[in-house]
């Protein structure tokens, strides 16, 4: 069990994200991160073991302002907890993914990507969708329709969000047997693995 936050507004998301994960942490202990898309049209990413509050401490001693991020809050399901295994996962600098689930076809899916010529850094189900979606994105696909593509290959119960610095407007998710909650605000939307 994991807990996702993912945010699009006008405004800097970055405390919302935060407080997301601070309600949610109670869905995983052993890390927390967040990946945001900043005014340099550029994916960040800041990950840490331990609780939330070991996030916080490093984003504290940064300036980052984004309209646009997903967070995580880990339950080591697969790989210890390290921060090589903390989400949100990247493939590149083409998109970021966080997700709350397990993905049962995860070894056969990152056997196929290796031999497509993807290096793994984690050993997370997590990490195979992100590189999943980089091969697809690779094809020319957008990233709406690469997820819809990628989510066709994933075997088991899932949550995810997923962003990309090549499309500043959208926030993707997608849900197979795992919860998922939307929200609807003025200018900006919301979704979360529980409701915070």
């Amino acid at each position: 069990m994991c807990g996702i936050v993912g945010v699009i507004a006008e405004r800097n998301i970055i405390p919302i994200l935060m407080e997301g994960l601070r309600r949610l942490e109670y869905r995983g202990y052993d890390s927390a991160g967040i990946a945001v898309r900043n005014q340099d049209a550029r994916l960040q990413r800041i990950r840490s073991v331990g609780k939330v509050a070991e996030l916080q401490h490093l984003l504290d001693q940064r300036e980052i302002e984004a309209p646009l991020g997903i967070a995580h809050t880990r339950w080591a399901t697969h790989g210890m907890p390290a921060e090589r295994n903390a989400h949100p996962h990247m493939s590149g600098e083409q998109v970021a993914v966080v997700h709350n689930g397990i993905i049962e076809n995860h070894a056969e899916l990152r056997a196929e990507l290796q031999q497509k010529g993807f290096v793994f850094s984690s050993e997370t189900d997590t990490e195979v969708i992100a590189h999943l979606l980089a091969a697809l994105l690779a094809e020319g696909q957008g990233i709406l329709d690469a997820t819809r593509n990628a989510v066709a290959h994933l075997v088991g119960a899932y949550a995810l969000a997923v962003i990309s610095p090549d499309d500043p407007d959208h926030l993707i998710v997608s849900r197979a047997g795992s919860p998922l909650v939307i929200g609807v605000g003025v200018g900006e939307h919301f979704i979360a693995s529980d409701v915070f």
